[in-house]
């Protein structure tokens, strides 16, 4: 049983600096143990080939219902979160925590793994059709990650997907960050509580 990580409220921790806790996140590849998909999943993703585009991104929204939704009649979809490390920057262990929060919180995340271009980054966003990618960039090129980001998801079409990022990140740069297009950067000490919240409060699925 892979480990439990910490819960929304845990305050104490630092999730977007190296040394928080950290529990493994797996990938959505199939793996050992990993379960076929049911038969709806295989209906839509035969359909996003022959439908494409956003037809397509439709027909995967629909699907992504919130566990026991439909029993109670009720159309809320889970949020659908990318989580993401750009270029060198070798820390993974604070995205982990918060991508194991935001799954803690009901949310579908995608963690991309370590060493991801920004073409990466974008290319799996769209495929996947996220509604948020949270980029935590702790080698300092922040100033050219985000911006080189979110060009490519306008040039996309793409420019619904909200982007968020966290690192130690001075003031003034999330400030010019923001204006550029960012909605919110997280400082390592940022609680669990609060990016759940924020996320939550922003996205309309």
């Amino acid at each position: 049983m892979p480990p439990q990580g910490p819960r929304s409220g845990g305050g104490s921790h630092r999730p977007w600096a190296e040394g928080g806790n950290h529990g493994r996140v797996p990938h959505r590849g199939r793996g050992p143990g990993r379960r076929r998909r049911q038969d709806p999943d295989i209906v839509t993703f035969v359909l996003s080939f022959v439908l494409g585009g956003d037809a397509a991104r439709g027909l995967r929204r629909r699907s992504r219902r919130a566990p026991g939704s439909e029993e109670q009649g009720v159309r809320e979809r889970r949020i659908r979160v990318l989580m993401a490390k750009c270029g060198l920057d070798g820390h993974d262990r604070g995205v982990k925590v918060v991508a194991r929060a935001l799954r803690d919180a009901g949310m579908e995340v995608i963690y991309t793994g370590l060493h991801q271009t920004v073409e990466q980054v974008a290319a799996a966003a769209i495929q996947e059709d996220v509604d948020v990618i949270g980029l935590s960039v702790l080698s300092g090129a922040h100033m050219t990650i985000f911006p080189r980001l979110l060009a490519l998801l306008r040039e996309r079409g793409a420019e619904e997907i909200l982007v968020v990022g966290g690192g130690t990140i001075l003031p003034e740069d999330i400030q010019a960050l923001k204006a550029m297009g960012v909605a919110e950067v997280f400082g390592p000490d940022t609680p669990l509580q609060d990016i759940v919240g924020f996320i939550r409060g922003t996205v309309k699925p």
